[in-house]
């Protein structure tokens, strides 16, 4: 179908204003509607519409006005209202050519939200009137559906900006010291009890104190928050009772989610900021510009698609259809200079007037893709790291996708940090007890240099995790050697199935003594490996005391006690808590843990001192073929705190750091390296709960166990 839209009304509200009789010309930037004091000026980017309706809506979402923009000025249809204030209900109506088999999507019977807008208010409501097609018709998406879909969508609001941020506090943590903990803004708060019932699950609840001092005291430098951008409810989660608890489904890039504040302000997320900064806590946005909530061709139109579909989405050769590089439906067109412009306008926007830190982006391979697959210059890539915003906030890229050539791991730019996979894989599998896995677990201890060692990119830039919010918990990694995921109404077969877990001799809940205790032992084994290794560990919220899922391992769909966090669990596990504070603490004391030079083992010419040194239990080098025999499982780590802790030819100062580990099934004696009695090894951590200082040299480590010591002057 070729239709061009015709540009008449359609329903119009009884109430009437005079806001269109004081209508100006207005501006084409900045893009959005921004209030400047007097007025405000709204501008819409739309290369192939034809005409640009502004809908104004009073607070019963009663659309009381419709007024066309009267410019159109490089692209961008603006005009200025005098007369309107911060609290405007919006949205657009945009006319042009309906003709999908030509990437063309518009239809001036379906309300848009504005993709600048920086507040959404309400929520929608699932009807056929969203969709641009009439659902059933035989013609399916290349049919044109009339129904107002106004009474379904949510409305765009007009905001007032302004916050004093007082004697506002950078925390600026420095990459070395910096310890991610991910966590979801609202399950981290519904069953907290020290949390006002009517703040739990929102920004104001994050901003309790109660909350903050928790998290700092945990030792975590940074806390990195599940996507808040508003998104959408699935269609088909809602119809089984399940709603999209993740929030991987974008439909606004400036506007928190509204299920997530407690005011109708906007504020309310810069004051849980404040609060977070003036703790020290940087604040990271775990952010998705892949993909929107409007799916594939067969997808609702709320935003984009009825703006300039052709512009903002990667269109197949058939141009009726997506490419679907994010395995949602669609894929936005970086590529594109007007699209990468709302994604970089948005990271500047949370950047500065929301003072976030930093941002982890979903799936990003895909920002980085262009017409001939992943390029390290890519246009988002380049203007990243050129911006002088964007230059000293923490880039942190999930270096895969579904698309072609979609696993990048290392091949992002300087500047950046990146999910490291290898590392969750390497450290589980060999916790586990996995033949052949000790040269891998030892290159993912010292930083990935495999990886990252490139370009004077640092070990910082392996963002290294043994659990995240997709996948196990910690506590269901050593409960279940399968996944449990019924819960999702999807028969089980969502989530993988290759989860490198083992449930030490039952599945799930068991009361046997030594089950639990071995389980316990494994959990603080995983958790120190991840803290003592080079790199920037990321720690999930609730690992810390052992938080469960019950086996499911993609609760994407889970908003309720599947996914929020028991605090009154938290008490009973407040051992395993104070482990982890022990842990955070010893990497923040002992500079070796966190090393900003890549650990190389060779021994420095100038110096006669080797950085690190590897050696089997029995105190000798490891030889090439120890470190191939698959049924090795046991490590001594020496790291020399005398080696160059930079480019300077100066000896460093530090403690030396010996980190024995046993992966073994059966108690080990190992050898303690010898120092010619001017030192002497003192225990610093043992995940073993009867751990021994050394005796003579010697030091027996018990089954499956971790333990590190540091070198002291021998006392005469």
């Amino acid at each position: 179908m070729n239709l061009t839209t015709k540009p008449t009304r359609v329903h119009r509200g009884t109430e009437t204003t005079s806001h269109g009789a004081s209508l100006r010309e207005g501006l084409p930037f900045p893009l959005g509607a921004n209030w400047d004091g007097l007025g405000v000026n709204f501008a819409l980017f739309s290369a192939n519409a034809t005409m640009v309706e502004l809908c104004l809506f009073n607070e019963h979402g009663e659309e009381t006005e419709r007024i066309s923009l009267p410019e159109y000025t490089d692209e961008v249809w603006h005009g200025y209202l005098p007369d309107v204030r911060p609290g405007q209900l919006y949205g657009y109506r945009v006319h042009g050519p309906y003709d999908p088999k030509a990437g063309h999507r518009f239809n001036p019977n379906k309300l848009l939200l504005d993709p600048y807008a920086k507040q959404i208010a309400g929520e929608l409501i699932w009807d056929d009137a969203l969709f641009g097609y009439t659902i059933g018709h035989p013609d399916a998406d290349l049919s044109f559906d009339e129904r107002d879909s106004a009474p379904f969508m949510p409305k765009s609001r007009v905001i007032d900006p302004a916050f004093t941020w007082g004697t506002h506090y950078w925390p600026g943590v420095p990459w070395d010291r910096t310890v991610i903990y991910e966590m979801h803004v609202r399950g981290y708060t519904m069953l907290h009890p020290h949390v006002p019932e009517p703040l739990r699950g929102t920004f104001a609840g994050l901003a309790q104190q109660a909350v903050v001092d928790y998290i700092r005291s945990l030792g975590v430098t940074s806390v990195e928050l599940m996507p808040m951008h508003a998104f959408i409810d699935d269609k088909h989660l809602l119809d089984v009772g399940l709603r999209n608890y993740w929030g991987y489904n974008t439909i606004g890039f400036f506007a928190p989610h509204p299920r997530y504040m407690a005011t109708s302000s906007v504020t309310e997320f810069k004051e849980m900021v404040a609060h977070l900064h003036e703790a020290g806590l940087e604040v990271i946005l775990d952010v998705v510009y892949n993909h929107t909530a409007e799916g594939n061709h067969l997808g609702p139109t709320l935003s984009l698609r009825g703006i300039d579909n052709a512009t903002y989405y990667r269109l197949a050769e058939d141009q009726r259809y997506y490419v679907n590089d994010a395995g949602t439906g669609n894929t936005l067109d970086l590529s594109h200079p007007r699209t990468l412009q709302l994604v970089m306008d948005s990271l500047r926007y949370w950047a500065t007037e929301m003072r976030v830190d930093g941002f982890r982006f979903d799936l990003a391979t895909i920002l980085g893709r262009e017409s001939h697959g992943f390029d390290q210059g890519g246009g988002f890539l380049d203007a990243c790291r050129q911006d002088p915003i964007l230059g000293r906030v923490k880039l942190i890229a999930e270096p895969w996708d579904i698309g072609p050539g979609g696993y990048q791991a290392g091949k992002f730019l300087p500047g950046w940090a990146e999910w490291n996979d290898r590392f969750r894989d390497a450290t589980r599998a060999f916790w586990r007890g996995d033949e052949g896995r000790l040269p891998d677990f030892a290159t993912r201890l010292t930083g990935s240099a495999d990886l990252f060692d490139q370009r004077g990119r640092r070990p910082n830039a392996s963002i290294n995790f043994v659990t995240a919010h997709d996948g196990f918990t910690l506590n269901d990694l050593v409960s279940y050697n399968h996944k449990h995921n019924e819960a999702n109404r999807e028969n089980n077969r969502d989530g993988t199935d290759n989860n490198l877990s083992w449930n030490h001799g039952e599945e799930g809940f068991t009361d046997d003594p030594v089950i639990l205790s071995l389980r316990q032992r494994q959990m603080r084994n995983m958790l120190a490996t991840l803290l003592f290794a080079q790199g920037t560990p990321m720690i999930l919220a609730g690992d810390e005391f052992a938080r469960t899922q019950g086996g499911n391992n993609n609760a994407y769909c889970q908003d309720n006690n599947v996914t929020w966090l028991d605090w009154l669990a938290a008490g009973e596990q407040r051992a395993l808590t104070d482990f982890v504070r022990r842990l955070t603490r010893l990497r923040r004391d002992y500079p070796l843990l966190r090393r900003t030079r890549f650990l190389r083992g060779l021994v420095d010419e100038e110096s006669g001192i080797r950085d690190v040194t590897w050696l089997t239990h029995d105190g000798r080098e490891f030889t090439e073929e120890q470190w191939h025999d698959p049924h090795e499982r046991c490590l001594t780590m020496l790291l020399d705190g005398r080696a160059k802790p930079t480019g300077i030819k100066r000896p460093g100062v530090d403690t030396s750091l010996l980190l024995l580990i046993n992966g073994q099934f059966e108690d080990v004696a190992f050898v303690l390296p010898s120092s010619n009695g001017k030192t002497e090894w003192r225990l610093l951590v043992s995940t073993a709960n009867d751990a021994a200082e050394p005796s003579e040299g010697h030091v027996t480590m018990m089954a499956r166990s971790l333990a590190l010591y540091r070198a002291r002057p021998v006392r005469r």
